[in-house]
């Protein structure tokens, strides 16, 4: 009995299509995957937890030769593993300057939405208004595209 998942199986649990996994092993960025009788790929928990980490490093925005060269790290052993501690601590620094960013233009966007709610409740006030007084809906409309 073969051990192991397949490349398919892999695909799906990861996310990662088959092409991606396949050039992740052409440059290196996972160690060449063992192979059963049938010449087939199959996967070990070991570089599932590999993959995993690749794709957190990924969707956070490492540049990809960054990520070869912390496989190349990592193919060396414990001689580099302050080396690869800098680098993640580095990249985790790249992150909070980025969220903090982020934060602002949330601030920001949450002012801006906050302004326009209550533009729209002063519009609709004011539109209640001119129809208890007979104004017509387009000089109120016009108004409120004046201060827009």
């Amino acid at each position: 009995m073969e051990t192991g998942l397949t490349i398919q199986q892999v695909a799906q649990q990861t996310g990662l299509s088959i092409d991606t996994l396949r050039y992740y092993e052409r440059i290196e960025l996972l160690e060449p995957i063992g192979r059963a009788q049938n010449g087939h790929r199959r996967y070990t928990q070991h570089d599932l937890a590999w993959i995993d980490l690749l794709i957190r490093l990924r969707n956070t925005g490492m540049p990809r030769a960054e990520m070869v060269r912390f496989a190349q790290l990592r193919r060396q052993g414990s001689a580099t593993l302050t080396e690869r501690r800098l680098m993640l601590e580095q990249h985790q620094h790249s992150l909070e300057r980025h969220m903090q960013e982020l934060e602002q233009h949330m601030a920001e966007l949450q002012q801006k939405i906050a302004r326009i709610k209550e533009r729209e409740e002063q519009r609709d006030a004011a539109s209640r208004h001119a129809h208890d007084f007979g104004q017509s809906e387009a000089a109120v409309v016009a108004s409120d595209l004046e201060t827009t």
